[in-house]
């Protein structure tokens, strides 16, 4: 895959950007390969826990804008691009799935929109997080004018959007955009203790779970409550909800 490796191990899917020469900034080649590494990650049943990271010293710089501006209609590229990479993040919200994001270093732009994408975020300590569209004359994409004031509120994100202001991870984790903060090399290891502790859970519980959430800002409260009893009855007939509730009987 282009910019991008994808591999699975006990039971995590990681997809981590490999081009740390670039700050791992995403052009349509890695968006594309990024597309593929999801649908590859929902396709698996191996993969119960995706976990998103960047090889190298930043996370993710958000879109290649040199790669936009080397273009013959750069405005058109942005607009191929644009869609491709919110496409792969819509495909990633889609997925009953948890999603651990570790990161480090700096995540701005699509990059943001990348970070938003997760259900858990582990930081190191001194990575920074801005949205940096204003400055370059753009404005959001990848999802992030709607995830954003989701997240932190609305005053918030509109703050962050048109002033450019930079969140240490500290900030990130009290404004909401964070889950953990951890010193910078503790990193690996924080992550792989969640993403093993979400591995061990069931499957189906953790997926459904995200969804209900992940889906609750399109529904009506009596639709939601409606679909939480028939998920929560589905989930007492998988055999991990049957095992515990088991252990109740003794």
């Amino acid at each position: 895959m282009n910019g991008l490796r994808y591999d699975v191990e006990d039971g995590v899917a990681t997809i981590t950007l490999t081009r740390p020469e670039a700050s791992n900034s995403i052009d349509l080649a890695t968006a594309r390969s990024l597309r593929a590494a999801v649908d590859a990650a929902g396709a698996d049943d191996a993969a119960r826990v995706i976990l998103l990271a960047g090889e190298g010293p930043r996370f993710c710089a958000g879109g290649d804008v040199a790669w936009v501006t080397g273009e013959p209609d750069p405005a058109a590229a942005l607009l191929d691009l644009a869609s491709e990479l919110d496409g792969a993040l819509q495909r990633l919200d889609a997925l009953p799935k948890p999603v651990v994001a570790s990161v480090r270093g700096a995540a701005a732009g699509a990059g943001l929109g990348v970070v938003l994408a997760a259900d858990v975020v582990v930081s190191a300590a001194t990575t920074r997080y801005l949205t940096a569209y204003a400055g370059v004359g753009l404005t959001p994409d990848c999802g992030v004018s709607w995830l954003l004031p989701r997240a932190v509120g609305r005053q918030r994100a509109l703050e962050l959007a048109l002033t450019g202001r930079v969140l240490s991870a500290e900030e990130a984790r009290e404004w909401g955009l964070v889950t953990t903060v951890v010193e910078d090399d503790a990193l690996e290891d924080a992550t792989a203790e969640v993403t093993a502790k979400l591995a061990a859970a069931s499957p189906f519980a953790l997926g459904q779970t995200r969804r209900l959430i992940r889906s609750s800002y399109a529904v009506s409260r009596a639709e939601s409550g409606a679909d939480e009893s028939r998920t929560v009855s589905a989930a007492a007939r998988t055999e991990p909800a049957r095992a515990a509730m088991a252990r109740f009987r003794k």
